[in-house]
């Protein structure tokens, strides 16, 4: 029998946000594909554990800024599967009336501070927010996500500064799935061990399998407990992997199928805790909970559809300038 290390309930919860996100996932790729869904979808089919196993570690009240690959991040943090389906459909009961789409989805009552298609725009929104919990000593923490692509960016490096030096409730998770869009991460670093960078910004740095839950869990859990105490930030790096290309349409000329194909046998999380949740006798009810899931992403894509487009006098309605 598998050792089972964590609350049983606990690890049946992980496999079913988990599984949560991987539908609404594929259901969202075959809307796009049939045309009722505009623009690129970037999936985070293969990557679900990172999400789930750090936003379980937080608490309501906390924050999360997300990237254009976000849909994860937003169910892990509470968003509702409709209203994240209605804002795919551009529908004005979306979390944006509509007007966000894939890249913009937010909602600030879960703590999902909102996806982007700016690549490393979420560290200034997440230092902000956690700016704010240190002023405010609310106790809240933010976490901001982004690939491995964004590290090279300027504000990657002026917030690991800011945060380190105020020792702000941030914590900076790093999805490194290798590929910053369609080229390997090798050739736009170097430097080959992003959270050793911390060491250089004098706060912890920890890399870890980001297709391991428990320990993505137990740092996470670590990293928030720190921060909220009031020592600082920490940087995460979770070595995993997405299954589709960067966004719908993305031909993967730079990596073969079978590669693809090898990764899903042997690295999807989804499976791997499934498999131990089976071997433990604790997922006797799994037929019933992936029916009820099946149900959630049905519903959703129905009430997308019953939704209405938002009305033209919209179009000038919650833009800044």
């Amino acid at each position: 029998m598998t050792d089972i290390d964590l609350p049983p309930e606990l690890l049946v919860s992980f496999w079913r946000d988990m599984l949560r996100i991987r539908l609404f996932e594929q259901a969202a790729l075959y809307q796009s594909s049939i045309g009722k869904i505009y623009g690129a979808l970037h999936s985070y089919e293969g990557q679900e554990s990172c999400a789930v196993g750090i936003c379980a570690a937080l608490k309501d009240g906390d924050y999360a800024a997300s990237t254009h690959r976000g849909h994860g991040h937003s169910i892990a943090m509470g968003a509702r599967l409709d209203r994240m389906m209605a804002e795919l459909f551009g529908r004005v009961d979306g979390y944006c009336k509509g007007k966000g789409g894939s890249l913009h989805i937010a909602d600030l009552g879960a703590g999902m501070l909102g996806a982007n298609g700016i690549v490393g725009a979420g560290y200034a929104i997440a230092a902000g927010a956690a700016l704010n919990g240190k002023v405010a000593k609310n106790g809240r923490v933010s976490v901001v996500f982004f690939g491995d692509g964004a590290v090279t960016r300027g504000t990657f490096h002026e917030v690991m500064n800011m945060a380190s030096l105020w020792k702000l409730p941030l914590i900076l998770v790093c999805e490194n799935n290798e590929y910053a869009q369609y080229m390997h991460w090798s050739e736009t670093m170097v430097f080959d061990n992003i959270a050793a960078l911390a060491g250089n910004y004098h706060m912890q740095g920890v890399r870890l399998d980001g297709n391991d839950i428990r320990s993505v869990y137990r740092t996470a859990t670590e990293a928030v407990a720190r921060a909220r105490a009031g020592d600082g930030p920490t940087l995460i790096e979770l070595k995993t992997q997405r299954f589709h290309g960067h966004s719908s349409g993305d031909p993967q000329v730079y990596r073969s199928k079978a590669s693809v194909e090898e990764l899903r046998r042997n690295r999807d999380p989804i499976a791997l805790l499934e498999g131990e949740l089976l071997a433990a006798g604790l997922l006797n009810e799994r037929v019933a909970l992936l029916a009820q899931i099946e149900t959630e992403v049905g519903d959703a894509i129905r009430f997308a559809e019953s939704s209405p487009y938002p009305a033209d006098d919209e179009l000038g309605t919650d833009v800044y300038a």
